[in-house]
């Protein structure tokens, strides 16, 4: 009885825990874009700046500087440009909920065949729980950087370059134009930079989970 007690204490626990890092990377992640969104926009303009386009819908820009760049954009654009790819931005707040439920199902599944799970195991399935949500989302990131650029020629009668209508106007426009390939260009570079990272992320939670419960005197038998 006292085990059963302690087991279920133990994954109430991690569930409470699991949830609060979930609800405070979208937190966070809402917050972080709307305060953001406009440095990435000059950020990207600037990085682009002076390279050679195939597209011919993307118009060339022609910035001196941060301080210009942000002058010509509210000048000539509006405001609110400064705010481009909010939207898509703002639906990759998810990433981390995604990684985060890919983890724990793969956790569970191991841990149906195993007593625990060790840091390798933590580690491996970090890696892959981040993979698969950078390869679900990363269609958003593209569009996203095509709108933070923002000087594409899209329908003259829709300028709301975060609008919903042209992130699905830009993805068809995309696949249109490369095949369904073309939404992951670039996807190996993201991949390198992001799943190393998630993976050590895991390995260091699962660490601090444990010696959560030791401090709580709760003996987990699911330590990594």
């Amino acid at each position: 009885m006292e085990h059963w007690y302690v087991a279920l204490t133990d994954r109430s626990l991690k569930d409470c825990i699991l949830c609060s890092c979930v609800s405070l990377f979208l937190f966070k992640g809402v917050v972080n874009v709307l305060l953001t969104t406009p440095l990435w926009v000059v950020n990207t303009r600037l990085k682009l700046q002076g390279a050679k386009f195939r597209n011919e819908d993307i118009v060339p820009t022609n910035y001196k500087g941060i301080i210009d760049a942000f002058h010509q954009i509210v000048r000539d654009e509006g405001l609110l440009s400064l705010w481009n790819g909010t939207f898509p931005s703002l639906l990759l707040v998810f990433n981390p909920a995604i990684q985060f439920m890919f983890y724990e199902g793969l956790k569970r599944q191991l841990l149906k065949k195993r007593m625990k799970l060790s840091s390798l195991d933590v580690f491996i399935i970090g890696a892959v729980s981040k993979a698969i949500a950078t390869t679900v989302t990363y269609p958003m990131q593209t569009v996203q950087s095509i709108l933070r650029f923002g000087r594409h020629r899209l329908n003259p009668e829709n300028r709301t370059l975060g609008s919903l209508r042209n992130v699905l106007y830009l993805l068809h426009q995309r696949v249109r134009r490369f095949g369904i390939m073309g939404l992951y260009k670039g996807l190996e570079a993201k991949l390198l930079q992001t799943v190393l990272t998630a993976a050590l992320m895991f390995l260091v939670y699962e660490k601090l989970t444990a010696a959560t419960f030791t401090v709580m005197g709760l003996k987990s038998a699911r330590k990594p």
